[in-house]
């Protein structure tokens, strides 16, 4: 057997390099070939892997394996720390070769991804040989406030009249007459009093219809791999070419490792099944990736998310507000400029029925309260025994060697700037 036919190794969080099997690549199943395990893996840990329920002998796997590799392999590069991680082990060859990482733009990045993406392209990804493409759906923040533009709209946190007590004439807000029916689970009969839902308020609470990941991220992604593949829309793609998209989600969020439901696009998971992770499971966690970044010198990658993203948590909003001014600026002013709903549904008579805000206690956002430390951010703060070993034995050596980077250069810097 060659060399070129070793299946590469894989890498602990630590640097510990974890030898696979040597196998002929012709010789592995769909599964194997995206990530560790078996040769001889069952039908049902392809489907864990590859996230298709239908990867049977009869189904998925038999369709994947009418070219025995894929056209192309992907890494679906949202610049954030799972997905880096994932990048660098491809260029290490400590995962195997991938064919290029597509970055879909939305046009309203933090310019600390911007920097980072430039980054990875200009010390990982070219070294490496890797191209990096970058795709455009439209710029997300003027789509939203150009009444000229159809706008996919984003999941904005709504404060609007309660459907209950606002949707009959004979009932005041905040309460009900002769009630008969059920209401969030509970049935009333007759009932008179303070509205079961909006209790007493005469507003209810709701998050508008999510399409912003479909149109700025998934299609455009959609579109380069047919491309890449050789079949632009709308040329169909044949039946058994296909691509092997990676993408980066973590042990501690394997909830969201999904199939693509798209044939010619099979989704994989190489994250949850390497080995090394600090708790001696299987699969790393965000704490791992964001561990082995550290020790190549990229304990900077940020959060992939655009700057008003209504899913931002309080400790996002305060990294805006206190250390990138300009951007917490620009979020205010779009948080206030959504207030009635998108641009173009104002301009054709859609207002929206109540009022639209970025942050989730529906008020403004520079009136919104983020300096509280909500349960979720304190679960993050917390580590166990294993991460605790882990970020110890890191520390022993903290200046390391990167083989991208050299930390005694950033070391003479600060010496410098001082």
């Amino acid at each position: 057997m060659t060399a070129a036919q070793q299946r590469p190794p894989l890498v602990t969080p630590a640097g510990v390099v974890v030898a696979a099997p040597n196998l002929p690549r012709e010789q592995e199943p769909a599964a194997r070939r995206a990530g560790v395990g078996d040769p001889d893996v069952a039908a049902s840990v392809l489907a864990e892997f590859t996230g298709c329920p239908e990867a049977t002998e009869q189904g998925c796997e038999a369709d994947l394996t009418k070219q025995d590799t894929p056209a192309l392999r992907l890494l679906s590069l949202g610049a954030g720390v799972q997905s880096t991680t994932l990048l660098l082990l491809a260029a290490e060859g400590r995962l195997p070769r991938i064919d290029g990482a597509v970055f879909s733009d939305t046009g309203w990045e933090p310019r600390a991804v911007y920097e980072h993406l430039n980054r990875l392209e200009r010390e990982v990804a070219e070294p490496a040989g890797i191209p990096i493409y970058r795709v455009s759906g439209g710029n997300i923040r003027d789509d939203a406030l150009d009444p000229e533009h159809r706008f996919a709209s984003m999941p904005l946190h709504v404060l609007g009249p309660c459907q209950v007590c606002t949707g009959h004439k004979d009932d005041a807000p905040g309460h009900v007459e002769d009630l008969t029916g059920e209401v969030d689970g509970q049935a009333y009969e007759r009932y008179s009093g303070v509205c079961p839902r909006c209790k007493g308020s005469g507003k209810q609470e709701g998050l508008s219809r999510r399409q912003c990941t479909s149109e700025y991220k998934l299609k455009p992604i959609k579109r380069q791999v047919r491309r890449l593949l050789g079949y632009p829309h709308p040329t169909r793609v044949p039946r058994g070419v296909f691509a092997e998209q990676w993408i980066g989600i973590s042990r501690d969020e394997f909830h969201r490792a999904k199939d693509s439901g798209i044939r010619y696009l099979c989704s994989v998971f190489p994250l949850l099944y390497l080995g090394g992770a600090a708790d001696g499971r299987e699969g790393w966690t965000r704490d791992d990736c964001a561990r082995y970044l550290r020790s190549r010198g990229w304990e900077s990658t940020p959060k992939s998310a655009c700057v008003g993203c209504p899913f931002s948590g309080n400790s996002r909003w305060r990294l805006l507000r206190d250390h990138f001014p300009d951007e917490w600026a620009d979020a205010v002013e779009f948080d206030h400029a959504i207030r009635t709903g998108n641009a173009r549904g104002t301009a054709m008579g859609h207002s929206l029925r109540g009022e639209a805000f970025l942050h989730r206690s529906k008020k403004p956002l520079d009136q919104a309260p983020i300096d509280r430390v909500t349960a979720h951010e304190w679960s993050e703060r917390q580590t166990d025994v294993f991460g605790q070993v882990a970020d110890a034995e890191l520390d022993e050596d903290p200046e390391g060697c990167s083989p991208w980077t050299c930390r005694a250069e950033d070391h003479l810097d600060d010496g410098l700037a001082a």
